[in-house]
């Protein structure tokens, strides 16, 4: 088969999986980051990042995860909910937290598409990663050609917007790539403007120090008075960046039966929030990535949001 029949077979699985885009790349080194991770890791001292420089060279390095890889195959699965859970007089969730957690969802879907590909080309290499610390996941969805890296930091696919789960394969396939996504930010700042805590201080680069969702999900340490002065009723992540932004006025509402929230989530007010008990969060929250993060780290979060008047 040609490379370009192959490309073009490897993306109709992947829609056949239910992905909302696919792209490849050939695998290559990322050297050229090399400085960049050097001096992020500089001015990050006072953050966890063990897992980015624990996984460094293989993040610029993808020989070093699958031997004779020769390309990159990214997946987008569109997240954008329905309709959002109610914010007024409520506490507020990343919209990612909604239903069951993404990992599971997408590694299932990239088995089912590894399944079908070897049905048809036989035996092959194939690693898939998802959230990984080990793959530049944005980096490689970009060169695969599926958007861009705005100055958000986050994937922009220029159509669709950047509420989308990225998916990596590393394969010994070699199918036609695609071109590498253009940048189209251009001289548009309301993300940077908007952060109420100037975690974008810098274009294409986030301070996670000054970034609510790095508190509210990943941080176990008590939040920070500045952090708890800018939560305005966040208790679970944060979406400004993405709702000022100009593409996400493309969104479409997902396709995934399994990111819809529990009924019982949706019907949940602000005093039921407060009123958590560990037996609640779990009846509420099991299977998903708030799960992930604990009923401790998310009731320091509600009564930090509370303590500053959010729903007063």
């Amino acid at each position: 088969m040609q490379p370009r029949e192959l490309s073009e077979t490897i993306k109709a699985v992947a829609r056949a999986c239910g992905f909302d885009a696919c792209g490849i790349a050939r695998a290559e080194s990322l050297e050229y980051l090399r400085p960049f991770y050097r001096e992020y890791f500089s001015q990050q001292r006072e953050q966890s990042l063990t897992y980015l420089k624990t996984n460094l060279e293989k993040r610029l390095n993808p020989a070093l995860l699958l031997p004779g890889v020769q390309s990159v195959i990214a997946v987008l699965l569109n997240y954008y909910p329905r309709e959002p859970l109610p914010e007024k007089n409520q506490f507020i969730l990343s919209r990612y937290s909604y239903g069951s957690d993404y990992h599971v969802i997408i590694k299932n879907m990239m088995r089912e598409m590894v399944l079908r590909i070897k049905a048809i080309y036989g035996a092959l290499e194939v690693r898939s990663f998802v959230d990984s610390g080990m793959v530049a996941e944005k980096v490689w969805a970009q060169r695969c050609g599926l958007g861009w890296q705005g100055k958000n930091t986050l994937l922009i696919h220029p159509r669709a917007g950047s509420f989308f789960f990225i998916g990596i394969l590393l394969t010994d396939l070699s199918p036609e790539p695609d071109e590498a996504g253009k940048d189209h930010c251009g001289s548009c700042d309301l993300c940077i403007r908007a952060c109420p805590v100037g975690a974008l201080d810098s274009p294409y680069q986030l301070q996670p120090g000054l970034c609510l969702s790095y508190h509210t999900i990943e941080s176990d340490q008590p939040l920070p008075e500045f952090i708890k002065e800018h939560l305005s009723q966040r208790v679970y992540g944060c979406d400004i960046c993405q709702e000022v932004c100009p593409c996400n006025r493309f969104s479409q509402p997902h396709r995934v039966a399994g990111f819809e929230p529990n009924p019982k989530l949706k019907a949940m007010t602000g005093k039921d929030f407060r009123d958590l008990t560990p037996e609640r969060f779990e009846e509420l929250f099991k299977g998903t990535a708030i799960y992930r993060a604990g009923y401790h780290r998310m009731m320091r979060n509600i009564r930090a949001a509370e303590g500053y008047g959010a729903m007063d």
